[in-house]
């Protein structure tokens, strides 16, 4: 029987994010972080990473992947259902058919409309992350093929998005 080991490693500024299992190890380094001041939402992304960023300014949106670093607890991590948006109204869903910042790997996932790039700064008009959060990857929004038509949602979901305007542009 595999054992799997999920270990977060802080050393000093730098987090890295591994999972061993029968002597494997994949690691996760951040490439940036989000930077929120004065009403801007900003992804400061490390300058080692600046090649990468040829070409992203094309693209009018990105999905962003980031760590959930202020809930990064044991207790948290072995959280594998909840209501979501914390409505008891909403049925106990296990967390992998939510969004929930609490999960075994706490990766979050946002779109985000770019406003601008400059040098090693991605200028975005919001992300569901706080100040200072981890960004981990940034991949661009292609609607072609990133849109499924026919997908399908609970109930609940449909109940959300009937309480709540119309997803940002």
């Amino acid at each position: 029987m595999k054992t799997l080991y999920c270990l977060i490693l802080t050393v000093f500024l730098v987090t890295t994010i591994a999972w061993q299992s029968s002597g494997e190890v994949y690691s996760i380094q951040p490439i940036g972080k989000v930077v929120k001041e004065s009403g801007n939402v900003k992804l400061e992304i490390l300058p080692k990473y600046r090649d990468a960023l040829k070409g992203l300014g094309d693209f009018s949106h990105i999905y962003v992947m980031f760590w959930f670093d202020k809930n990064d607890t044991p207790e948290k991590r072995a959280i594998l259902q909840v209501h979501p948006r914390g409505n008891k109204e909403n049925p106990l869903t296990g967390v992998f058919a939510t969004h929930a910042p609490v999960r075994p790997n706490l990766i979050g996932l946002s779109i985000c409309k770019i406003k601008s790039i400059n040098g090693c700064n991605i200028l975005v008009d919001d992300i569901d992350a706080f100040d200072g959060t981890p960004v981990i990857d940034i991949k661009p929004y292609r609607p072609g093929y990133d849109c499924i038509p026919n997908a399908t949602v609970p109930d609940w979901v449909k109940q959300i998005h009937k309480k709540q305007p119309q997803p940002r542009s």
